[in-house]
């Protein structure tokens, strides 16, 4: 445990300097006839707001959106979302890194009622930085990069997580654990050029990246950054944010956009530390709307060509909707939720399976008190059991309820101690193999930047620095 958070400190802790601007004001003196200073007095009355002009960073793909916007590849997140990031500011460039790590310990039956939970140690993880610079008055460049450590923290097979299917390994399906992130999980470029006011066009391009599909993938939804699982519900909304080989063309009207991609269908194979063959064989539509400051709506569709190895002839229609919304509480506090719902539509056998999930995240000063609820069907063929003939379907709940709290904060970087338990709710047929109600046990310590805080509505910490000041 001790080295996992050693390592996450050297991945996240980042110096960052500018050089510091003093304005110098003068007074003209009609007694004297010359200029003066203002008194002492008068310069310490001035607000924080006449003394710091700070660079904002814009939205990736918007000079007239706010950066809490930017969610996982284009997709959009609601404007009064936390943000928790290192922010640096160049002359030209205006760069972000954030990130997390989970050294924990898990286990998915600590009652031993079936035999199928697993228990492990390990730490997953993601680190992420993120820079732009205007490009004349109206257009913006951007580029992402995006690593996990997953395959060496975490193990090329994944983690324990009952229920949860997808992608292989050695040939065989991942069932009841959660496949590890590539160690190469983002490395995008993007332009956008403001065309009208309220108006902008974009094209993204990446390998690997995000298609504009489903939500902001779970890892940068503010309602689970606290829990170190991936939904049961992964490969139901989110599970294309990794292809290898992307392009998308967006266009906003206001607080409406419509885009969409062409990119690989494939999951990213076994090996984990390399790049895929490039592909553009798949394509999805979004269409995205922000009715106030406090909410961010998606719908979605996809046509994903043969994703998974082990069944190549498989097509999916993928299906997704979503909501989320955010409202700060106070500088320490907010609260923030998203409904998730997708649905995949097999070629093979024309079944659809639909799954759900509701989360919930609430941040009180230096605790934060998480929930979710999920509900999915599998059949007998995705949880690769293989004694039920005719297939049939199962619908499976559970209910994640955890807690955690800020124990130290370190060069703007947070140091968390964490506890959660899952309640698995099994169907009556599968109930000799998983038991009636499995329940999952973690503990964990969770490493991350610092929630970014606000003066005269703009950031100023994790990292920050503004014009002559270093917060």
């Amino acid at each position: 445990m001790k080295n996992y958070s050693l390592l996450l400190m050297a991945m996240l802790s980042t110096t960052i300097s500018t050089a510091q601007q003093h304005d110098h004001m003068q007074m003209d003196s009609a007694a004297h006839g010359k200029q003066m200073s203002p008194p002492d007095h008068q310069l310490k009355k001035r607000s924080l707001a006449d003394t710091i002009k700070p660079m904002m960073m814009s939205s990736q793909f918007s000079l007239d959106l706010p950066m809490n916007r930017n969610g996982s590849g284009t997709s959009w997140m609601p404007d009064e979302t936390p943000m928790y990031a290192y922010m640096i500011h160049g002359k030209k460039w205006m760069s972000m890194v954030h990130g997390n790590l989970f050294a924990r310990y898990t286990n998915q039956d600590i009652f031993k009622k079936g035999s199928r939970g697993g228990q492990q140690f390990d730490a997953p993880n993601w680190l992420m930085g993120m820079t732009q610079r205007k490009v004349g008055r109206n257009g913006l460049f951007s580029a992402n990069a995006m690593i996990s450590l997953d395959p060496f923290l975490v193990g090329l097979n994944g983690y324990p997580l009952l229920y949860q299917t997808g992608e292989s390994y050695k040939g065989q399906k991942l069932v009841d654990r959660q496949h590890p992130h590539d160690l190469f999980a983002e490395l995008n470029i993007s332009y956008a050029q403001r065309i009208a006011k309220n108006t902008d066009v974009y094209v993204s391009v990446g390998y690997p990246a995000e298609p504009a599909l489903g939500p902001p993938v779970f890892m940068h939804r503010s309602a689970t950054m606290n829990n170190p699982d991936a939904p049961l519900q992964h490969h139901y909304a989110d599970a294309t944010h990794i292809t290898f080989g992307t392009a998308t063309l967006g266009f906003r009207y206001k607080d409406v956009k419509i885009e969409g991609s062409a990119f690989k269908g494939r999951e990213p194979d076994e090996e984990r530390n390399g790049f895929d063959a490039p592909k553009l064989d798949s394509y999805s539509m979004r269409l995205s709307y922000n009715p106030s400051k406090h909410w961010a709506l998606q719908i979605s569709h996809g046509w994903l060509k043969s994703p998974e190895a082990l069944e190549p002839g498989n097509n999916v229609k993928l299906f997704t909707a979503s909501a989320m919304y955010a409202k700060k509480l106070n500088e320490d506090s907010h609260f923030t939720a998203s409904l998730v719902y997708g649905q995949n539509h097999y070629s093979q056998d024309g079944k659809t399976l639909p799954g759900a999930v509701l989360e919930s995240n609430l941040q009180l000063n230096k605790t934060a008190i998480y929930g979710t609820y999920t509900y999915v069907r599998k059949n007998a063929h995705e949880l690769d059991l293989h004694t039920f003939a005719n297939d049939p379907d199962f619908n499976i709940n559970a209910i994640t309820l955890g807690t955690n709290r800020i124990l130290t904060t370190i060069k703007n970087t947070d140091l968390r101690l964490g506890m959660q338990a899952t309640l698995n709710i099994s169907p009556l047929v599968l109930r000799p193999l998983y038991g009636t109600t499995p329940v999952g046990f973690e503990v964990y310590l969770r490493v991350s930047p610092s929630l970014m805080k606000m003066v005269s509505g703009h950031q100023h910490k994790a990292g920050m620095k503004m014009d002559g000041m270093n917060m």
